[in-house]
């Protein structure tokens, strides 16, 4: 059976479940965050879309992120070979908005196919920030207590092999779950809460966005997400800044302008 998680952070704690020897042959980690950005040709090698959003979102004075539509491309054609495997699929997932996309898109995989979908629950079911809980949120202990494999029931299979479409198709910016479901929408509401947590007088911009990503209800905003549109923010004229985007967001100091 393959174990699929979403991001590096879990590893750890699944691996301390599975045991070693199972980790090494059956975890498989997909890195990318399928809550942001286009997800239009996520499936479709060499996502070229995809993979430029990634660039866009990276500091052009920073190191550039290595071979994107490889990596991509990598992750499709593995998750569609999934459905010509006799091995089943088990999928761990919490209340990450990239973790239910995730499934959705494993789901959507295997519709027509005999592979079998388990999944196992981590979440509380409630994506808002003072509740939810992700995998790797998890003590490896802890995580151990929550490792009860259910199957994935055909038409929840179905359903969510629906959303994943819808997603795809709605090609939003940012994807919230909440209610069991995704929604779709621009980087408004987040350049708003970004804004809102950056006030009048000079202070490190990591303590705004800590802020906004405690307070970031339906998805995980993850740092260099803000601090990209953090840097927009600036090229707007909304806020000012001071720092070398080549060292990251640590050194950043920013105030909010004051437009009369």
């Amino acid at each position: 059976m393959w174990h699929l998680v979403c991001g590096d952070a879990a590893v750890e704690g699944v691996s301390f479940v599975l045991g070693a020897e199972c980790a090494r042959s059956s975890l498989r980690v997909l890195r990318d965050d399928l809550a942001v950005g286009p997800l239009h040709d996520i499936d479709l090698p060499p996502c070229c879309a995809r993979a430029e959003f990634w660039r866009t979102v990276w500091p052009a004075e920073m190191p550039p992120l290595p071979k994107l539509e490889e990596s991509l491309s990598e992750d499709a054609r593995w998750l569609a070979d999934l459905a010509r495997q006799s091995r089943a699929v088990t999928v761990w997932q919490g209340d990450s908005a990239a973790e239910q996309l995730l499934l959705a898109r494993v789901a959507a995989m295997l519709l027509d196919s005999d592979t079998e979908l388990w999944e196992v629950v981590c979440g509380t079911g409630d994506s808002s920030g003072g509740r939810r809980r992700a995998v790797a949120m998890h003590e490896p202990q802890a995580l151990a207590t929550l490792y009860l494999p259910r199957r994935v029931a055909p038409e929840r299979q179905r359903t969510l092999a629906g959303q994943w479409r819808q997603a795809v198709q709605e090609n939003a910016r940012i994807c919230r779950w909440h209610g069991s479901a995704f929604h779709g929408e621009d980087f408004t509401r987040i350049d708003k809460q970004l804004l809102a947590a950056i006030s009048p007088q000079w202070h490190p911009l990591g303590q705004a966005m800590a802020d906004v990503m405690k307070n970031c209800d339906g998805f995980f905003a993850t740092d260099m997400l803000l601090f990209w549109r953090a840097r927009v923010l600036v090229e707007q004229g909304l806020i000012e800044a001071q720092g070398n985007a080549g060292e990251g967001y640590a050194g950043w100091r920013a105030r909010r302008v004051n437009k009369t």
